[in-house]
């Protein structure tokens, strides 16, 4: 099955959320554990344990293991592991971008079965050209994963390159929505090539004259709730294509660790407040 049937199927299920694995350090002196490789585990675990059955996937962010070096990387693996044993989809979120076989390399490391770092879909930039991502692409399709391509970001800097505009008019960001829904024609019930849309992005994807409506995959969608994001961003950014957006939620659920009965209640306040707001 693609990943894009699996995430649907997930969201029909469980509701339209990606719970963030963010084990940064001020997180886990929140949660009463020392900056270790080993509460990286715990955290992430605990995380899992709250969210299966509640969202639709877990998005852990690399950068937070891999300030550890090997032992951090050695525990992202261990996170993900979990996440699988779990039957709950993981978005590794690395953003990766590169080039020939240096691009390739990445995609092995993430979207083949067995790997160790093996997820279920992973964040990738396009900026060195959305061809360049033409090896994960393929491994993706080989074996039923998913990517998420980077395409209006919520940092303030993301303009800078995303709203350019090439000499015939189209805007940059415009273009990768157009390239990755190329690759989703066909696909049921959604494609397996989503884009990250920031919640926070105004009016962007009206005045760049982005149609999202015509994806066909999932819209990881970061900024709701501790970012300010509500139902009425979430109505202005996505409009018609709300039915494609999968909220990601870190902070306002991370918070409430590090009880897994307290994350779980969490979770299941953030999923009910993520289909009222792509509702309304």
């Amino acid at each position: 099955m693609t990943f894009g049937a699996r995430l649907s199927n997930a969201m029909a299920e469980f509701g339209p959320l990606c719970v963030g694995i963010d084990p940064h350090p001020e997180l886990l002196e929140q949660w009463g554990l020392p900056d270790s490789p080993q509460s990286l585990v715990s955290f992430g675990e605990a995380v899992i344990e709250a969210s299966a059955g509640h969202a639709a996937a877990v998005k852990p962010n690399a950068a937070f293991f891999e300030r550890h070096g090997s032992q951090g990387v050695a525990a992202l693996e261990a996170v993900l592991r979990a996440a699988r044993e779990a039957s709950l989809l993981s978005i590794l979120d690395a953003k990766r971008g590169d080039i020939g076989s240096t691009m390739a390399g990445y995609a092995q490391s993430y979207l083949v079965p067995g790997a160790p770092l093996e997820c279920d879909a992973l964040t990738v930039s396009p900026y060195l050209g959305f061809g360049s991502l033409a090896p994960a692409v393929s491994l993706a399709k080989e074996h039923g994963k998913g990517l998420f391509v980077l395409a209006l970001t919520s940092n303030p800097e993301g303009h800078e390159v995303q709203h350019a505009r090439s000499a015939d008019g189209e805007a940059v960001a415009a273009s990768i929505v157009r390239q990755a829904a190329e690759l989703n024609v066909g696909e049921e019930p959604m494609g397996s090539v989503g884009l990250v849309v920031g919640a926070t992005v105004g009016s962007a994807v009206s005045d760049l004259g982005i149609g999202l409506e015509g994806l066909n995959g999932p819209i990881l969608a970061p900024g709701v709730g501790a970012q300010g994001a509500g139902a009425k961003e979430l109505s202005q950014v996505f409009g018609n294509s709300r039915g494609l957006v999968l909220v990601n939620q870190s902070r306002g659920v991370l918070r409430a660790g590090p009880f897994v009965e307290k994350l779980r209640a969490a979770v299941i306040e953030a999923t009910d407040a993520a289909k009222t707001a792509l509702a309304g």
